[in-house]
């Protein structure tokens, strides 16, 4: 079926498109003409800007459910519709460091849901247990340990879709991560305390991406580049960040960005589950997990996750940083999907790629949605 819109700008991923119309059919975007030359009348979005979905390849819940919790295909739906309701239509259900039971779990649940086609799952990040125990974050250090040979394998076999998996060079080998990259998943550097020079060699392995700039690695100084100083010297990597005004503060976000620039960054949400109308407390692996300040902390302060969705990343970025709006929208759509190799379908509008949309008001406030050309009214029950 054919569908047409028009009446807002258009940004396609890297700029913003005005007097256009976009035409869609069968779910995928068939081009992009002036207004007056539309092939139908079509619908009059009435201002704002129509985008790309939204991409967040880091996102452990919302609206009260939490992967870790719920590892099933019915707990990534519930986070996928929480998190649609602001604009992401496309995302990676995270699992962070727990029990072998709970991953398998985890990764069963990935594939049926892939095979369900359930709307806005792209596939499943793995964060841990393969990360450094001298930087655990939130993560529970009892669990964290070295990947073996047979957890490799196991990864491989389980991969479906999209698959990103989280490792610190101190627990995964250089032969493990050119295995992992040989079976399709892609790796991220991330919770460690590597030098510069374990980082490069990492990279150079097979890592293609970094997990939440500045939180939970070693930092730059001017002697100990540490993960931040080897991420930001080295163009071809992809980094995550966190842009809600507390992970990391104003100044360091202005430092990535002109290190790395829009192509470098994917602002990621590291939503927990008060993220879109959850509780103010839930429990991470037992341990009680508190919203203060906006912020989601542990009783002794540690940062655990966040309480933002992508588009709230969007929106700070844009309304305290200053930041152009074509910009921040670019780091939510393109530059993730290019992270995770999927920006021939997804991320911006050209003929072939997916209707995953967004329109987003003048207020950024965002009015609808769609994946595949469906939008969320049609899409079934919130």
């Amino acid at each position: 079926m054919m569908q047409v819109f028009y009446g807002a700008r258009l940004f396609d991923g890297e700029r913003m498109l005005d007097d256009a119309a976009l035409v869609i059919d069968g779910g995928r975007i068939a081009t992009i003409v002036p207004v007056a030359e539309r092939p139908m009348p079509g619908s009059d979005l009435g201002g704002g800007v129509l985008s790309p979905g939204l991409v967040d390849v880091q996102v452990n819940g919302g609206g009260g459910a939490l992967f870790n919790e719920t590892p099933t295909p019915e707990g990534m739906r519930a986070i996928a519709q929480a998190h649609r309701r602001d604009g992401t239509t496309g995302l990676l259900p995270t699992v962070v460091t727990d029990t072998p039971q709970v991953l398998a779990s985890a990764l069963d649940a990935a594939r049926a849901a892939v095979a369900e086609r359930v709307p806005g799952v792209l596939g499943i990040h793995v964060e841990g247990p393969f990360i450094d125990p001298r930087r655990p974050g939130a993560h529970s250090p009892q669990l964290i340990r070295p990947m073996m040979p047979a957890d490799a394998d196991r990864l491989v076999a389980a991969r479906t879709a999209t698959m990103l998996v989280t490792v610190a060079p101190v627990s995964v080998s250089d032969s493990l991560i050119r295995r992992l990259r040989a079976g399709g998943v892609i790796l991220s550097l991330g919770h460690s305390e590597a030098t510069d020079s374990e980082a490069l060699r990492s990279f150079d392995a097979g890592i293609t991406a970094v997990t939440h700039l500045y939180n939970a690695m070693s930092p730059l100084t001017h002697r100990a580049p540490g993960v931040v100083g080897a991420t930001l010297a080295r163009p071809d990597i992809i980094c995550g960040l966190i842009a809600d005004g507390h992970h990391v503060a104003p100044t360091a976000v202005r430092v990535a960005l002109a290190a790395k620039g829009s192509d470098g960054i994917a602002l990621i949400s590291d939503a927990m589950s008060p993220a879109l109308g959850g509780p103010d407390e839930f429990l991470l692996q037992g341990r009680p997990v508190f919203r203060r300040g906006g912020k989601l902390v542990l009783e002794d302060g540690t940062l655990a996750g966040s309480a933002i969705s992508l588009m709230d990343a969007v929106r700070w970025l844009h309304r305290e940083l200053g930041l152009d709006l074509a910009v921040a929208l670019k780091m939510a759509t393109l530059t993730p999907a290019r992270l995770l190799r999927l920006d021939g379908e997804i991320g911006r509008l050209r003929p072939g790629s997916r209707a995953d949309l967004v329109h987003i008001g003048e207020d950024l406030a965002v009015r609808e949605t769609w994946i595949e050309g469906v939008a969320s009214a049609n899409d079934g029950p919130p």
